[in-house]
């Protein structure tokens, strides 16, 4: 499940503002699932969400579905042990995300969706695009692989 050349830095243009930032490289503090931080998290689920769009001919904003998919979990705590908030992260996480998100970038309203509605259908709201419900997709796909530890094996580094 790679990409092509031409797909891989069409990608790391998209990226690399969201990936130089200091804010976005504090995901790296914070484990997602198993021993996957937030930050790999979130690029994995950039990636795939990309990969299936061009595996699949389904035409979306490329730009926006890997800015959208990599900002999805930006809510830099640490969910194991709370985060002060009312609710389960589950539910709230995406709020944080997006405030977090909206504080340090500008963001179109696809990737505001992207953001607030990845976590459908456990936070009811479906999504408005269809790059949303992709995200959504790759989100969970990706996180049953790193929480079964099947990583290494089907998702490259």
């Amino acid at each position: 499940m790679t990409l092509n050349r031409k797909e891989k830095e069409y990608f790391t243009l998209c990226a690399h503002e969201l990936l130089e930032s200091g804010e976005v490289q504090r995901m790296r503090e914070y484990i997602q699932h198993a021993n996957v931080t937030t930050l790999e998290h979130s690029v994995s689920v950039a990636y795939y969400s990309y990969w299936m769009c061009r595996r699949l001919h389904i035409k979306v904003d490329g730009r926006s579905i890997i800015r959208g998919a990599l900002l999805h979990d930006f809510f830099l705590y640490d969910w194991h042990v709370g985060n002060g908030e009312k609710g389960l992260h589950g539910f709230t996480h995406p709020k944080t995300a997006l405030a977090n998100a909206e504080e340090y970038f500008s963001l179109n309203d696809l990737e505001r969706d992207i953001i607030v509605k990845h976590m459908w259908p456990l936070t009811l709201i479906p999504p408005k695009y269809k790059e949303s419900l992709i995200v959504s997709l790759s989100d969970k796909f990706c996180s049953v692989i790193e929480t079964l530890r099947l990583y290494p094996k089907l998702i490259s580094r």
